[in-house]
């Protein structure tokens, strides 16, 4: 027969386990020696046999030290996995079996073959079979052990039977070998059943185990409650969801216990403890969303299945959060933390809704709020600072508004206000008052202080049908008209604005087809030599006659030129003309164009005038381009490579309306110039302010210093020219006192009367105005 060692074969639990079985209940093991050693003594004293008193003793000393070998496995510390130990306690207990199995099957030899008592050999092996059937209940779990025992009992019993010499003995030990074999099947057996009931023990325990870290793991919280709502499991985060703790103390408890004493200290609100009592009652699934502070948000999954329902809970705080700080982005402008303008149009699409549907006029108002000269500080004082301004006008804002006005950043340096609660007329319009007066105060920003000026534009409302849209037209108009008015003020919208804003669309409109149509004609001012007393040139300006609204001044035309980019399809189109017309002027004569700040943003200068002189064949040194200060400050490096270029060539380069810009005398340095034109501004008061004619005089000292000629504009009466010629170095003349611009016709013909010609010619020329 092969042994198979136990502990090599079978996990260490499952061999541990076994090992423990041979161990248990030793009282009854001392109790079936001690029964044994009464049965031996009983057969010794029938058959009067000395041999078999000594078996008596041998199972009382063979039992105690069995007895004493358990009693020292009890004392032993036996963890699950410790197979070394385990194999040292199984060959204790297989050394101790095999003693008494020895005496036993000696018992039995001796009976049979040396006594020859029929009590004595009944008794042994009665005895002997018992014990056999017991160790095979016993001693099942190692195979090895229940063999050996098997062998040392049956092997002398079997021959004792042969011994005899009896031919019914010898066919008794016949039908004893196959019940010999049989027992190691019945331990067999017996020891699958112990394993299975090992393997469930340690299965079920494993599952609790893993239950319990489950449980105390799992990052979600959860609730058992079995079809009485009575708490069966939860886990610690199932109370935090609640602001509780001890998950312990609640298992077995109504989960309406749970739920009213989270109701009562505020973890659950009353809506949300509604919800989750209805779903648990009506067995429905669904979730809800627990909130239990403001920064601690769970999702609440409930689904019910048979008698059970589970309550699963999910901490989502980081995604609601993140959800509600997209959601604040989305609508709130970074900087400044106002509404942005969709959100702003959300909110008063609503508010106008409603006031639609009361059924009664309610008066709203709508203010556009403006920086005035922003752009200036973010150039002088950089972005910081303008972002600075920004978000302190962002917090400011609100305050000054109040309640219930909705504020927001419209974009750049624009904010945008709404308010739709009735209030009067002039309560709003004192509420702009103060808001401009609030706004305009001193702003301290990092490192300096700094005064800002405001506009606001007003639109009041009592019509229920005006849209957003409709209103913030009308704002726009009233901000226009507080930019164009000074700035720094607060205008309210009329009605006269939206007669002038709809009149300036049309013209939009038609400004487009009349330079299309080439309807844009021009008119020539002479420049006067004062002391050759002769024409040197003329300025072409621009005039446009609307075959409706008749003369358009070119104040209100070229302004919309500029604002809608046709400005420099106008400048191409007077290019062209001018060019054109001087080309048949005496050869000493030269025209002088306007040129537009957005000319030098938007299209190439130096192309358009080379293409207006090679069309017009007018000669280079027969034309001079005018720029302002303000289009030098706007677009200077552009302006300053054109200029450049257009001089290299030849073509003069006249500085205009100087004195009413910046009056950097860093441009006159850098630009290539070949003219001052003092502005009209300086003249105006020269015949009764001497410290006016001084400062002209000087301003014109100024530019012959810097060898340019010096124009001045704007001379309308003869005092004025007599003191500019006796008291200033100027050159040249260009003003009313000589007459008023004239058509091309007038012009040419006045140039071909007088051309070389002095005193009576400009005596023709007075005439001619």
């Amino acid at each position: 027969m092969v042994f198979q060692d136990a502990h090599k074969i079978l996990p260490p639990v499952d061999y541990v386990s076994m090992i423990r079985s041979l161990y248990q209940d030793r009282r009854s093991m001392l109790l079936g020696a001690f029964g044994s050693a009464l049965a031996a003594a009983v057969a010794a004293l029938e058959a009067g046999s000395v041999l078999l008193g000594v078996f008596v003793g041998l199972f009382i000393l063979v039992g105690l030290l069995r007895y004493a070998d358990m009693r020292a496995f009890e004392a032993t510390e036996l963890s699950d996995t410790d197979v070394q130990l385990a194999l040292h306690w199984e060959i204790r207990a297989t050394v101790g079996a095999a003693a008494i199995a020895l005496v036993y099957g000696t018992w039995c030899l001796v009976s049979f073959w040396l006594i020859g008592d029929a009590f004595a050999e009944l008794t042994a092996a009665s005895v002997s079979v018992s014990v056999l059937v017991g160790v095979s209940q016993r001693n099942f779990a190692i195979d090895r052990l229940m063999t050996i025992q098997v062998l040392l009992i049956a092997v002398p019993l079997a021959l004792g039977l042969l011994l005899v010499g009896n031919l019914y003995y010898a066919l008794l030990t016949l039908l004893l070998l196959p019940f010999f074999a049989s027992l190691r099947g019945i331990a067999g057996n017996a020891r699958d059943i112990l394993l299975r009931a090992v393997h469930g023990r340690i299965a079920a325990s494993q599952l609790a185990s893993q239950l319990d870290t489950a449980l105390t793991t799992l990052e979600h919280g959860l609730l058992m409650l079995d079809s009485d709502c009575i708490i069966e499991v939860a886990n610690g985060r199932a109370l935090d969801a609640f602001d509780l703790g001890g998950a312990d103390g609640w298992v077995g408890r109504p989960a309406s216990d749970l739920f009213d004493v989270a109701l009562a200290n505020s973890s659950m609100p009353q809506a949300a403890y509604d919800q989750l009592r209805d779903l648990i009652n009506t067995r429905a699934s669904g979730k809800l969303l627990l909130a239990v502070d403001p920064y601690q948000y769970f999702e609440i999954s409930v689904s019910s299945r048979r008698t059970k329902t589970v309550l699963l809970f999910e901490d989502v705080s980081t995604r609601i959060i993140a959800e509600e700080r997209i959601a604040h982005m989305a609508r709130h402008d970074e900087l400044t933390g106002l509404s942005n303008r969709a959100h702003f149009s959300e909110q008063v699409k609503l508010a106008l809704h409603k006031r639609r549907t009361k059924g009664k006029p309610v008066h709203a108002a709508l203010w556009i709020v403006d920086v005035d000269d922003f752009k200036h500080i973010n150039d002088t004082m950089g972005h910081i600072a303008g972002d600075a301004v920004l978000a302190e006008l962002g917090r400011r804002l609100p305050r000054a508004f109040g309640a219930p006005t909705i504020c927001a950043r419209l974009g750049g340096d624009e904010f945008i206000a709404f308010r739709a609660d009735g209030a009067s007329p002039e309560v709003l319009a004192e509420q702009s008052q103060r808001v401009f007066t609030i706004l305009a105060a001193d702003m301290h920003i990092p490192d300096r202080k700094l005064a800002v000026d405001v506009s606001i534009g007003l639109v009041i409302s009592d019509n229920p049908d005006d849209d957003l849209d409709n209103m913030m037209v009308k704002a726009d108009l009233a901000i226009s008209a507080a930019k164009s008015g000074g700035k720094a003020m607060v205008v309210q919208f009329h009605d006269q604005m939206d007669t002038d804003y709809r009149l300036r669309q049309q013209l939009k409109a038609d400004l487009k087809q009349a330079i299309a149509d080439d309807q844009v004609t021009l008119v020539y001012q002479a420049v006067i030599d004062p002391r050759q007393d002769k024409i040197v040139g003329c300025e072409a300006l621009a005039r446009w006659n609307h075959p409706e609204h008749g003369q358009i001044s070119p104040a209100v035309f070229i302004p919309i030129a500029e604002e809608t980019g046709m400005i420099t399809d106008l400048t191409r189109a007077v290019l062209a003309k001018a060019t054109r017309d001087c080309s048949t002027w005496p050869d000493d004569i030269c025209v002088a164009v306007n040129i537009s700040a957005r000319d030098f943003r938007a299209s190439d200068v130096e192309a358009i005038v080379t293409d207006a002189l090679e069309h017009s064949g007018l000669a280079a040194h027969r034309l001079e381009i005018e720029v302002t200060e303000t289009a030098v400050i706007e677009e200077q490096q552009a302006a300053t490579v054109a200029l450049a270029a257009l001089c290299a060539r030849g073509i003069g380069v006249a500085l205009d309306d100087f004195g009413t810009g910046y009056s950097s005398l860093s441009y006159l340095q850098s630009l290539p110039l070949t003219k001052l034109k003092i502005d009209r501004s300086f003249v105006m008061e020269i015949t009764t302010n001497p410290q006016a004619l001084r400062l002209l005089a000087n301003v014109a000292q100024l530019g012959k210093d810097l060898d340019l000629k010096v124009t001045v504009e704007g001379v309308e009466t003869e005092e004025q020219l007599n003191l500019l010629l006796s008291q200033t170095r100027i050159d040249q003349i260009q003003g009313f006192v000589y007459g008023q611009p004239l058509d091309l016709e007038a012009m040419t013909s006045l140039l071909r009367t007088r051309c070389g010609a002095k005193g009576p010619a400009m005596a023709r020329l007075a005439t001619a105005r």
